[in-house]
């Protein structure tokens, strides 16, 4: 089940920005594992788990920056066109990674389906080598005084 929250709009852009510092604050100072949270129209009350607000906060942080967002649970198999959208790559290349056996997948019938895990295993090992090799550009530019300061 993947729920997409479209595009935020100009005024929930300013209205996320302004209020995400304060929020994060406020959830960063609770000890407790539950917070109790007020809607001020209806005047009703709630004790919801500090996890979720702490999401809640990293949903409005994206928002402020005029992001659409996703949510698919971890235990979720993708498609080869939702994998290759989340990795921002052609469908074609994600077949070629789970033919190779780089990426684990299964198939259900002719289709073949991806752990939202693996998936995100994938993309963790692929920054961490993206990292390392310019990291390694970084440290010859300097080795070679290319003028980069």
């Amino acid at each position: 089940m993947e729920t997409v929250l479209e595009r935020p709009t100009k005024r929930e852009q300013k209205m996320a920005s302004e209020l995400v510092a304060n929020f994060t604050t406020a959830i960063s100072r609770r000890k407790t594992d539950t917070v109790s949270i007020s809607i001020h129209e209806s005047k009703e009350s709630f004790a919801i788990p500090r996890r979720a607000l702490e999401f809640l906060s990293h949903i409005l942080s994206i928002m402020a920056q005029g992001k659409a967002i996703s949510l698919i649970p971890a235990e979720s198999e993708l498609s080869t066109q939702q994998a290759a959208d989340m990795l921002n790559v052609s469908r074609p290349h994600i077949v070629k990674l789970l033919e190779s056996g780089v990426i684990p997948f299964t198939k259900a019938g002719s289709h073949r389906r991806i752990l939202l895990e693996d998936l995100m295993k994938y993309a963790s090992q692929q920054d961490k080598t993206r990292k390392k090799r310019l990291k390694f550009l970084a440290d010859q530019a300097q080795d070679l005084n290319l003028g980069y300061e």
